[in-house]
């Protein structure tokens, strides 16, 4: 039986307020015709046939554990320790919302609290938010922060052409109606795309008084790594600008490379999803953003502070709540009032679980894997890897054949995933496949790869 708040007599009084006599006169402007449309649908089921037809639906997809999966480009398969799982699903957690009331939100607010410590940890930042509800909305609120920081004097923003397409489309959407100009982006060639040292200096070339932000991406789309020495000439070449330094970041990397807290980044954000939060077709996600804490009450999204009550015991608090859409909207910093807090959970978790050595080892594996990966491969006729640069999990293989058609070969008749079309994201990079390597890759599974390369080979003539 259906619950319904109101009584005859509320209902009665709504209606005349309305100004309409029954429930159904609110849908005189829908044609009669369509009102009650018939649905077709099938017989009921009972619970055992329809868990029976929702598994035969379930097993038509294919998944990461089935076949050997190479794709990355932004969304990683990692090991994720069976604990995560247990204490997500607690209720206390798993039902939990904003935590207004902090004397019956401790445990949320701690949580939440150390999630924040441990990305400052990983970042080399001093303070960081709790948080986003992915990387791109996490790259697209520093932009705006940015823009807030340097008092909306500086229209234009620098962005790294080999930035995550995607990334760079949510920055777009964030700014469309604003006057801000993003440069740098676009227009480049493919010999241009291989050489990130030269592109760096390209757009250090357009710094000026009118830039309130350069983007660097650490690793980048393409899996290359930038030197931490070179980018802390360009940290010093941007703050002398006045403009600031947003670093995107893989957090699996930053257990293996210099964070760039220590480089000179002023604002660090980041996709989350790697750090015990399973692929699920694409989300919920979770986007890190840490900055410094002379910019602290420009930092967008949730902050949780710690303090003590009146008799002196620790407690948790959000702090700084007057920059938020809910208390006053006109002087919000964001539009974000709310976050993916189960995410943040999931990963301080992780970080928790794999602490630092365990993190690092696993950034370790993903290293070597990938480059015996892409030793491999480069040894194939008709493949060549780009390997001039540095790079952590990901890289780069020009293709003998259109890399649509090596997937299709690869999925159909060895049951692997195959990595991502690079000319989906850039015409210049047409040919190009990014595969990527992670510790979830047996050492079989590489040589399985490597050995249906090679049997695809090129397209035979006639």
């Amino acid at each position: 039986m259906r619950f319904v708040p109101h009584t005859e007599e509320e209902r009665r009084e709504m209606l005349r307020v309305i100004g309409v006599e029954r429930i159904e006169d609110l849908f005189a402007d829908v044609p009669e015709a369509y009102r009650f449309p018939p649905l077709n649908l099938p017989e009921p089921l009972t619970e055992l046939e329809i868990r029976w037809e929702l598994e035969a639906l379930a097993e038509a997809n294919i998944h990461t554990g089935q076949y050997a999966c190479f794709l990355g480009a932004g969304a990683y398969r990692h090991f994720i320790p069976a604990v995560i799982d247990e204490l997500l699903r607690r209720g206390e957690f798993y039902t939990a919302y904003t935590p207004y009331q902090p004397e019956v939100s401790q445990g949320t607010l701690q949580a939440m609290f150390e999630f924040q410590s441990m990305i400052c940890a990983l970042t080399g930042m001093e303070v960081a938010n709790a948080s986003h509800y992915d990387g791109s909305s996490a790259l697209a609120e520093a932009v705006l922060m940015a823009l807030r920081l340097t008092r909306g004097e500086r229209p234009k923003v620098l962005m790294f052409p080999t930035i995550h397409p995607e990334y760079r489309a949510v920055v777009h959407t964030y700014v469309q109606h604003l006057d801000v100009r993003l440069e740098g982006e676009s227009g480049w060639t493919l010999h241009q795309l291989r050489q990130p040292l030269l592109l760096l200096e390209e757009l250090e070339a357009h710094l000026d008084a009118e830039t309130a932000a350069l983007v660097i991406p650490y690793p980048d789309f393409l899996g290359r790594v930038l030197p931490p020495s070179r980018l802390r000439e360009t940290a010093d070449r941007v703050h002398q600008a006045g403009a600031l330094l947003i670093a995107v970041v893989n957090p699996i990397a930053l257990a293996l490379f210099e964070p760039p807290g220590n480089w000179g980044a002023d604002i660090v954000v980041g996709e989350g999803q790697p750090l015990g939060i399973p692929l699920s077709f694409g989300g919920p996600y979770l986007g890190i953003m840490a900055t410094r804490m002379a910019f602290v009450r420009q930092l967008p999204g949730r902050i949780v502070g710690e303090t003590v009550d009146l008799e002196g015991r620790r407690g948790y608090v959000l702090t700084l709540s007057t920059r938020e859409q809910h208390i006053r909207r006109e002087k919000a910093t964001s539009n974000i009032t709310t976050n993916v807090g189960l995410m943040a959970l999931a990963a301080a978790i992780y970080l928790s679980v794999m602490g630092r050595h365990g993190l690092r080892q696993v950034a370790s594996l993903c290293y070597h894997k990938a480059h015996y990966l892409a030793e491999r491969i480069a040894s194939l006729s008709g493949y060549e890897v780009w390997r001039e640069h540095p790079f952590f999990h990901e890289f780069v293989v020009r293709t003998p054949r259109p890399v649509a058609e090596i997937n299709r070969i690869l999925y159909e008749g060895y049951q692997i995933l195959g990595g991502y079309d690079l000319g989906q994201a850039d015409p210049e990079l047409a040919g190009h496949m990014l595969l990527c390597a992670t510790e979830m890759n047996t050492r079989e599974e590489l040589d399985a790869l490597v050995e249906a390369l090679g049997e695809i080979g090129p397209a035979r003539e006639g």
